[in-house]
Order: structure tokens, then C-alpha cells, then sequence
């Protein structure tokens, strides 16, 4: 029997280092009613038989919490409350920290007239170690569907303690929206601190008030009662790489591709139909990809429902070069290319083929690392998809793709889910051809039935092999670890619950304080968490949200214990840079590069790969 990462207590060496240099990560939370629970990382380059003691820290003096220095879960429950607490390698380094306050973190942010905060992402941004945050802030949106104007986006930096460090206002010459406004924060050239990369324009002003292009150009469209009115249909557009720790424009480049004709973008995509006001041209993704499979490229894309168009980037000795292009050509015609129209709303990247260097996953095709089109599966557009090993019984990873069926594409009769090899493309099962479903996850979450389950779209919970096992969640948007054993948990509205399997129920174990907004409690901003990631303490996952006021994020991490012992996820290639696109249009949750659950497998099978 595999038990997930070998086991309670086993050290599993992480996959696919990133290189980001992380420090231990400790945090000291209280517990009612006097308890402390502590945590720290696990990292990849720690040795098998590391271990740790923990001291509590009470008018300065330290007090040996640990008889025994602990092997197993990098977690430790003090039944008392000191001021602090040390977290020390045996024979090495030890890392001391203050209780927090109260059993969350709250990070105030700038209040900005009318601005709410929305998606974020996290990097190293001053290189000392530690997590930043970066937000996306927003005042008036809009779907790339909708005519109107929207506010100039906004992107702002903060530590965890609150201190901003800086922000960049793109300006009126970007439309804000979940198509349209994709940032990336990540350590591109390697040199210990994370830059930000996103689509600029005329106006754009960095964070040292430089203005990138011509601060006197407006291009918006004010065609009032037309479907372009409040639209950019004209005027550059750039790509720009920011500094992580300033906000200062380090290299502005033509964004590729440019719109071109923008009666060209559509195809058999969505559903199946093309526009001349910049709905479809303005589809836009992003991601980082190790395409060397030593150091990261920036990759940025334009298109989902016909033709799709990606452009990777190096950043390197403080130029920005073009790596490769990928046209998946015309989505229109007789005859469309069978890469277009095959984009969704959120990709992925991950090492599909095992050589060591990552794919591009767009929805339902993959480009390798070369720029060139590795597969095409057919299944076209969808609203959601996840690429992991969820059968831990067969070799490599699998892609679970959720397809939209509508108005003129009912006619291909595409399944509406399904499972596939996510090396070859090659499908394994699916179900209900011609229907349109929307979302759908795959996690384990079921301890009796080998590898993940799957669900969302009609139908119950299935087994990773695409058979009906009983009922299913209501939520079908987001997973996250949390509690002490290796099944993965269910996410929705703030709260995260365990899935009863015996009786087929959610069951609450945490809830956030809900947003006020009006003198009315409710959840606002948005379906999705600032940002799900393991940002502190052990293997499990935290939460970054919004506070009750709309005034600060707040950081919750779980104070259940466990037995299980792994390496710091973020030290997971394919983990982290997850992290990296989850901001990306619909937001999805991360996965590993390997199968992380409580599941049984043959022996004979492990152990030939079957």
C-alpha cells in the first residue's frame, strides 16, 4: 500500500526545485483556550534525518518545549502561550517569532476611493526570503463581452506586515476585466528577487512615477450605444517588466501578437461565432514555464475561441528577449487549424512528457517546450480544466478538461467532461456529449477509492477512472489542504469543508469572517480567494481573503494538527508556478507534479509503472 507521500512521518524529497531561496517560515497561532499551535517549513534541500526542537519564549527566556527533537510534522502544539517561540535545527539554525495576535494575519491596505481588491499573487519580491503580496485593484470592470468603460487598473505590493512598497497604475489605456488584466510575479532571471510582468500601454505609470509611452494619448472608444464603446481597438501595446522591490519599468517591449484584424480571432471556440468589436481579440493569458527546464520564460497569449497566439520570454542580464511564437493560425473557414479555438479560460504548465522541461497546457491542447504544438485533444473551449497525476495507478499525468457546448458547436456533440493522457491527449473517458457544463474539479477527497475523484456537471462524485460512486459537493470551483490528513479539502464562500464520505456531505471545519459591505454581512469580490498557495508554516495550504471591512487581506492558515511530514509545496515546480497563473482569468486551484492523497495501489502495479 502507497499512502501518499510514503506516509505519516516519511520525508519525500519535492519535486523540481524552483531555486527561491525560503526561510523556515515559522508562525506561532493561537488556540482556544490557551493553547499555541506552531509551524514551519519542511525544505527540499533538507537532509532525511533532519530534526527540530521548539522552545517557547517568555520574558526572554527560552523554555525546551521538546524532550524529544521531533521527525515527523514540522507542526508543534504548545498547551500554554509564551510571547514567542524558537524553531531550531538540531546542530543548526533556529528561526524565533512572535505569537500572532489573534488566529489570522491581517495585512491593511491602502484604501484607494472606491478600489476593491481582487485577484493577488505572491513572490520574493526584496529578496529576503519571505513572501510578498501583489494585488489587482479594481474599481469598474467589465467582461470582454460588455461595452463600457472600466477605472484603470491598479497593481500594489505589500509585505505581509502591511508596508506597501509600491504602485503601478496602468492607466486608461488598459480595460480592466478577467480577460484582459493578466499579471505575473516571479523570479525570471534568477537573481533572488521576483519581477512583475503585464500588458502596458500609453500612460501606464510605474512605481517610481515614470509613464511608459505617451501620457497624452487616450485610445479608448467613445462610440456611445456601440458594442465598442469604452473598448481599446487602437493605439500600442506593450509589454513591460517591472521590478519587483520598486515598481520601476526595467524593459518595455511591443506586446506580440498585436490585434492585427480583430475580425479574425474567432472560430469554433465558445460558441462558434466571431465578432469585429474586439470581444474575441481581446482574450488574453499569461503564465511562466521552465521551457529550458532550468530557467523560467515569461509566457504571454492572446486568443481563446479561434485563433490563439503565444509569445514566450526570456528575461535575462537585464534584457528581454523573444524565445519563440506560437500561432495556432485561422479558427475560421472550412478547414480551422485543430489547435485553434482549443483555449479556455485558465491553462496550466506542466512537464506533460517527463523530459524535464515544461508544456504550456491551454485548455484542450498543449504546446511543448519548443513553441510547437505537442497535441490537440478537439474538445475546444471550456471554462475550466486541471492537469496532475490523480492516478497515482498509472504512469504520468492526467488533463481533466470541462468543454462548453452552445448555440452553433452543440452540433460536434463534445463531451461536456472528461479525462485524458496529459502526454498524448489521448482520451480515457467521458460524459455528456453536447451538454454545456461550466465547472468541475478533481482531488482526492475519498479515502476508499484509489487516486482523485472528480465532479461538477451532471451526474454524482466519480472515481478517478470516470465511474459514479455516490453523491457529490455542491462546490466544484476549489480545493485546498487543510486539515491533518492528506485528502484535500473543498472551498466556497469564504469556507472550507470536509467531504463526509460515508454519509455524502459537506461538513464545515472553518469559516472566515464574511466581508460587511453596507451594514449587510456578506461574501463580495468574487467567487474565488485572493490567492490559495502554502505561503508559511507546513505543507498545508493558506488562505488569503478579504478582511470584513474591504480594508485588508487577511492570511488564515490551519491550526489542525498532523502526522504528515513533506516538503514546503511552493518547492514544487508545477506547484508554484500554479501559483504564478492562478490570478489568470477564472481562477483555479494548484496541483503537484505528483499525487499527493490517502489511496490504495496494487504493489505489482507501482512497482511497473502499470
Amino acid at each position: 500500500m502507497i499512502i501518499g507521500w510514503l506516509g505519516a512521518g516519511m520525508l519525500a524529497v519535492a519535486a523540481s526545485p524552483t531555486g527561491e531561496r525560503l526561510d523556515r517560515g515559522a508562525v506561532a497561532l493561537p488556540m482556544d483556550p490557551e493553547k499555541t499551535f506552531v509551524s514551519w517549513r519542511l525544505l527540499a534541500s533538507d537532509p532525511d534525518d533532519i530534526r527540530f526542537d521548539v522552545y517557547r519564549v517568555t520574558d526572554g527566556k527560552k523554555e525546551k518545549l521538546t524532550p524529544d527533537p521531533l521527525k515527523s510534522a514540522t507542526s508543534f502544539v504548545d498547551d500554554a502561550r509564551g510571547e514567542g517561540y524558537v524553531v531550531e535545527v538540531v546542530g543548526g539554525e533556529g528561526s524565533e517569532v512572535e505569537v500572532w495576535e489573534k488566529p489570522f494575519l491581517e495585512i491593511p491596505v491602502a484604501e484607494i476611493d472606491g478600489y476593491r481588491i481582487g485577484d493577488g499573487s505572491v513572490g520574493d519580491l526584496d529578496g529576503d526570503g519571505e513572501w510578498e503580496i501583489v494585488v489587482h485593484r479594481v474599481r469598474r470592470a467589465r467582461d470582454n463581452g460588455s461595452a463600457g468603460m472600466t477605472d484603470p487598473p491598479i497593481l500594489e505590493a505589500y509585505k505581509l506586515d502591511g508596508t506597501r512598497l509600491w504602485r503601478i497604475n496602468l492607466g486608461k489605456n488598459i480595460r480592466d476585466g478577467e480577460h484582459y488584466t493578466q499579471f505575473m510575479v516571479y523570479d525570471l532571471d534568477g537573481d533572488g528577487r521576483a519581477e512583475v510582468a503585464c500588458k502596458t500601454a500609453d500612460g501606464t505609470t510605474d512605481g517610481t512615477g515614470k509613464v511608459i509611452g505617451d501620457p497624452e494619448k487616450d485610445w479608448l472608444n467613445y462610440d456611445e450605444g456601440t458594442r465598442r464603446y469604452g473598448r481599446i481597438l487602437e493605439g500600442p501595446e506593450f509589454l513591460t517588466v517591472f521590478d519587483g522591490k520598486t515598481g520601476a519599468a526595467l524593459a518595455t517591449t511591443d506586446y506580440v501578437p498585436g490585434r492585427g484584424n480583430i475580425g479574425s480571432w474567432g472560430g469554433i471556440g465558445g460558441n462558434g461565432g466571431n465578432d469585429s468589436y474586439g470581444n474575441r481579440c481581446d482574450r488574453f493569458l499569461a503564465c511562466v514555464a521552465y521551457l529550458d527546464g532550468e530557467k523560467p520564460s515569461l509566457v504571454m497569449c492572446r486568443g481563446v475561441y479561434g485563433r490563439i497566439v503565444m509569445a514566450a520570454w526570456d528575461w535575462r542580464d537585464g534584457e528581454l528577449t523573444s524565445r519563440w511564437v506560437f500561432d495556432s493560425g485561422s479558427g475560421l473557414g472550412r478547414d480551422p487549424s485543430p489547435f485553434a479555438g482549443m483555449g479556455g479560460h485558465s491553462l496550466s504548465v506542466a512537464d506533460v512528457d517527463a523530459d524535464g522541461k515544461d508544456e504550456v497546457v491551454y485548455q484542450a491542447m498543449t504546446v511543448d517546450d519548443d513553441g510547437k504544438g505537442l497535441y490537440s485533444t478537439r474538445r475546444r473551449h471550456g471554462d475550466s480544466m486541471h492537469v496532475g497525476d490523480f492516478d497515482p495507478g498509472r504512469p504520468g499525468m492526467e488533463l481533466y478538461l470541462v468543454s462548453e457546448n452552445e448555440d452553433d458547436t452543440k452540433r460536434f456533440r463534445t463531451p461536456g467532461a472528461g479525462m485524458h493522457d496529459a502526454r498524448t491527449g489521448e482520451p480515457l473517458w467521458s460524459h455528456s456529449p453536447g451538454v454545456d457544463i461550466s465547472s468541475g474539479v478533481v482531488a482526492d477527497i475519498d479515502p476508499r477509492h484509489p487516486g482523485a475523484e472528480v465532479w461538477g456537471g451532471p451526474g454524482g462524485l466519480r472515481n478517478v477512472k470516470g465511474e459514479e460512486i455516490g453523491k457529490r459537493p455542491r462546490s466544484s470551483e476549489w480545493v485546498i489542504w487543510w486539515d491533518g490528513d492528506l485528502l484535500r479539502e473543498i472551498y466556497g464562500g469564504l469556507r472550507v469543508f470536509k467531504w463526509d464520505w460515508a454519509n455524502e456531505r459537506e461538513e464545515e471545519i472553518f469559516a472566515a469572517e464574511m466581508p460587511d459591505r453596507g451594514g449587510r454581512r456578506r461574501w463580495w469580490g468574487g467567487r474565488w480567494p485572493v490567492l490559495t498557495a502554502d505561503l508559511v508554516g507546513d505543507w498545508r495550504e493558506e488562505m488569503l481573503v478579504l478582511g470584513p471591512d474591504g480594508k485588508s487581506i487577511r492570511l488564515y492558515t490551519t491550526t489542525i494538527p498532523t502526522e504528515h511530514r513533506m516538503p514546503c509545496l511552493m518547492q514544487d515546480r508545477q506547484y508554484r508556478l500554479s501559483i504564478a497563473w492562478q490570478n489568470v482569468v477564472y481562477n483555479k486551484p494548484p496541483h503537484l507534479s505528483r499525487f499527493v492523497g490517502e489511496t490504495e495501489v496494487a504493489p505489482s502495479a507501482a512497482a511497473n509503472g502499470e
